[in-house]
Formats: structure tokens, C-alpha cells, sequence
């Protein structure tokens, strides 16, 4: 893990983004696998889209850090989604991560609304409320 964790912060240098979103990435990743039905395939069937990790790392973020997410994401650096697909991209120049040839940074161009997803659309779940003290 050690060497990981090093790779982060060595492609955090450059200032853009902190570790702390080259880490989320790959917790997000396994989350979007299983959202996207991919958890058991194997070799290139288990490849996901740059819509498929957004959409995993949406679900997971609005879980961990709730109506928080936009602005955890945004402290990292990330103020857009294109900015989690430089990151995919900065991981296949490490890499961390394989790519298809049809795979493209413009695959994470959907812009969407932080703080329409993360703080107007947070709902918190039942099961959450009863845990609460």
C-alpha cells in the first residue's frame, strides 16, 4: 500500500489535485464496478466507461460524505468531472489504471452539478435515521 499511497502524493505534486482524490478514485472504483454489474467479470469485460466510474464515484461520495461531497470534492481540487478524468488519465501514465483504445477523457464530460447532486438531492436513508442516536 505504501507504494501506492507514494504515487499518489508524487501525482499530487503538481498542486491541481490533493492524494486524498487519487485515493477516493480507487475506493470509488470498486464501488462502480459493482454498480455497474462488472464486480465478477474478468479481463476486458470488466472494464468500465468513464460514465460508469462517474456515476460509482457519485453513489459512493453521496454515501461516505453526504450532502458534504461537493464540497470534500471540491477541496481536493476537483471542481468538475472532467477533473476526476484528468486524474483516470494521470493514473494510466502511472500505470495505476488500464485503458481501452476507445477510452477518452471527453468520457468524463458530464458536468454535473455538485451541489444539485450532493446537497439538494441528499436524502438520507431510513435505515441511517434509525441508527442515529
Amino acid at each position: 500500500m505504501h507504494v501506492v499511497e507514494d504515487t499518489f502524493r508524487k501525482l499530487a505534486r503538481d498542486g491541481h489535485y490533493s492524494h486524498e482524490a487519487f485515493r477516493f478514485l480507487f475506493e470509488a472504483l470498486e464501488h462502480a464496478l459493482v454498480v455497474s454489474g462488472k464486480e465478477e467479470a474478468e479481463g476486458p469485460e470488466r472494464h468500465i466507461t468513464g460514465n460508469e466510474l462517474l456515476e460509482g464515484m457519485r453513489q459512493y461520495a453521496s454515501r461516505i460524505f453526504g450532502p458534504l461531497a461537493a464540497q470534500t470534492w471540491r477541496s481536493w481540487g476537483i471542481n468538475g468531472s472532467m477533473d476526476w478524468g484528468r486524474i483516470v488519465f494521470l493514473l494510466v501514465e502511472a500505470g495505476m489504471l488500464n485503458r481501452q483504445e476507445s477510452d477518452t477523457i471527453e468520457d468524463f464530460a458530464d458536468d454535473f452539478d455538485f451541489d444539485e447532486f450532493f446537497v439538494q438531492g441528499y436524502r438520507p436513508k431510513l435505515d441511517e435515521l434509525e441508527e442515529a442516536p
